[in-house]
């Protein structure tokens, strides 16, 4: 079966740092883009990053650019989003999907499929 599995999410003190990690298995997914999604509680899933197929684009919400890196490891089939800085406008839980359509902004979560289970960030003040 062809799915995503997130993981490494856990409990973070403000400043502090959190490497998440997605998993493909079943089939490969080295040539697509891949993006990064998180959702709080009573809130619409929001783009947090993505990554080209070669990994030499990469594209940031401004809500984390220079704080966030999404990395991907084709070779392992997995992609991951080292974040540093962490705030307090952090929590929620995060997401890996496969990106599926082109038509639209990178942004969308509509453009994306395969979506994983999730893993829950918490922040720490």
């Amino acid at each position: 079966q062809e799915q995503l599995a997130e993981s490494g999410g856990g409990l973070v003190q403000a400043g502090g740092s959190l490497r998440l990690s997605c998993a493909a298995s079943g089939r490969t997914f080295s040539s697509y883009f891949m993006g990064w999604f998180r959702q709080a509680p009573g809130k619409e899933r929001d783009f947090v990053a993505g990554i080209s197929a070669s990994g030499r684009n990469s594209y940031y919400a401004a809500s984390v650019e220079g704080r966030f890196t999404i990395s991907r490891d084709n070779g392992k089939n997995i992609v991951y989003l080292q974040m540093n800085s962490v705030n307090p406008e952090d929590p929620a839980v995060y997401y890996c999907a496969v990106r599926l359509s082109v038509w639209n902004a990178v942004s969308r979560p509509d453009e994306y499929g395969y979506w994983g289970q999730g893993t829950q960030v918490t922040v720490s003040s």
